[in-house]
């Protein structure tokens, strides 16, 4: 270890007890950062020195400098492990004194454990990092998109779930909120959680932007097939909060996908099965082609579905035919998976063979039924209040005033932006 570390270790040590001293270490490492950088080959042997969760602030000075000054290849391999000792032990006042060095490092760990291919190691530690950043549970930060990505390549989906559980109502960067929306949304699919992705990837898709986004185009083509899936069908109308930008060109990169949420809606399966064969090589490319077969599937629940509405009972074999199922034998399980998970009401009478469509039975006077209303009650007041509160702050901010006057102005002419497709991931 170099003399200059050793003075800069020295100082971290000593000035690490009170806020007042910290607020002197952070200038000081401050202005020492060029140093640090010059000094990278010493950082290493410095950081045992350093108790990461007594000399937080300085340990992540000391990291972020040793990791800017080298290529994420040039990391050696127990990088992997100090990281994310450090990101559970360290002191969350500490870091956040330096929220933009703290964010850096994390995604350092996320690019080295993408190299590595060890995407699960970094799971745990961003997790961590989150808590620590956040003011409180509602707040995106710039390590949330992070966490999602390596919690999709480690097949983390629980893990993922539980963070997307909390309510976000603070968001600091536009780019995170698309980000968060689109993997969370990813997560949610592979859980088969499809109100859930439904939501986040309609965050996603009316997100204020300039250029189109594509984040935004490859969460619009997904919100195409979850809607086929979850809700049988496809609104093709966008809400009126919708950026001009995203209105005029969403539709026309999803092209193949809204004539799939077409031949959908005629529950013709042969038609469909032609649709999927005719732009089988984009949903390919696109990733989306387990989506699509899914899409398929839901067809022959949907046309029975259909049929509750019309008949009282009906054997299982016109079900087979109707629906275009092969026997009645497939009827038989389609129709009894479906009463399973509450899609249909029915009764099979298995020396007929014939179902018998029923009425739901949720008379919505349970007492676990009104804890639900009760629940849902009590978030939306919240998120009322929250709104209101939101709507006061930005009636009285400059900046947005004088945002809203410009684009107001007739001389500005929003719709003349250029759609940019950017490179994702």
């Amino acid at each position: 270890m170099s003399d200059a570390v050793e003075s800069i270790v020295g100082h971290i040590q000593s000035l690490s007890s009170s806020p007042i001293q910290l607020d002197q270490l952070h200038r000081f490492l401050n202005r020492r950062e060029k140093q640090l950088r010059s000094e990278s080959t010493h950082l290493l042997s410095a950081l045992p020195q350093l108790d990461p969760s007594l000399h937080s602030l300085g340990y992540l000075y000391i990291v972020d400098g040793y990791t800017t000054a080298h290529d994420t290849k040039e990391l050696p391999d127990e990088f992997v492990s100090i990281i994310g000792r450090f990101l559970n032990t360290c002191s969350a006042n500490q870091i956040r004194l330096a929220p933009e060095k703290f964010v850096a490092v994390c995604r350092r760990l996320k690019d080295q454990v993408m190299l590595i291919q060890s995407p699960i190691r970094g799971v745990a530690p961003l997790r961590a990092a989150i808590r620590k950043l956040q003011a409180s549970p509602e707040h995106l930060t710039a390590i949330h998109p992070d966490f999602l990505l390596l919690c999709l390549s480690a097949k983390c989906y629980r893990t993922g779930l539980a963070v997307l559980e909390d309510d976000v109502y603070e968001v600091e960067n536009s780019k995170d909120l698309l980000l968060y929306g689109y993997y969370g949304g990813m997560i949610c699919i592979g859980q088969k959680c499809f109100r859930k992705a439904l939501d986040l990837l309609h965050n996603v898709i009316t997100a204020p932007m300039a250029n189109l986004s594509a984040v935004a185009v490859e969460a619009y083509k997904k919100y195409v097939l979850v809607s086929l899936i979850h809700l049988g069908q496809f609104i093709p109308d966008f809400p009126k909060y919708i950026s001009a930008t995203a209105e005029k060109n969403l539709k026309s990169y999803a092209q193949p996908y809204l004539e799939l949420a077409v031949t959908y809606d005629t529950g013709k399966v042969t038609e469909l099965e032609r649709c999927v064969q005719k732009h089988q090589e984009r949903f390919q490319k696109d990733n989306n082609f387990g989506l699509v077969r899914q899409v398929v599937s839901s067809t022959y629940k949907r046309n029975v579905q259909r049929l509750t509405q019309t008949y009282l009972t009906l054997s299982l074999q016109d079900i087979a035919d109707r629906v275009q199922l092969n026997s009645s034998k497939e009827a038989e399980m389609l129709v009894l998976q479906m009463i399973q998970d509450g899609e249909i009401f029915a009764t099979i009478n298995q020396k007929d063979g014939m179902v018998r469509f029923l009425e739901d039975p949720e008379q919505y006077r349970s007492c676990e039924m009104v804890e639900r209303i009760d629940s849902s009650m009590q978030r939306m007041m919240m998120l009322s209040k929250k709104l209101t509160a939101t709507n006061e702050a930005l009636s009285c901010d400059p900046a947005f005033l004088t945002k809203v006057g410009k684009e107001r102005s007739p001389m500005l002419d929003l719709d003349d932006y250029d759609p940019a497709l950017e490179h994702f991931m």
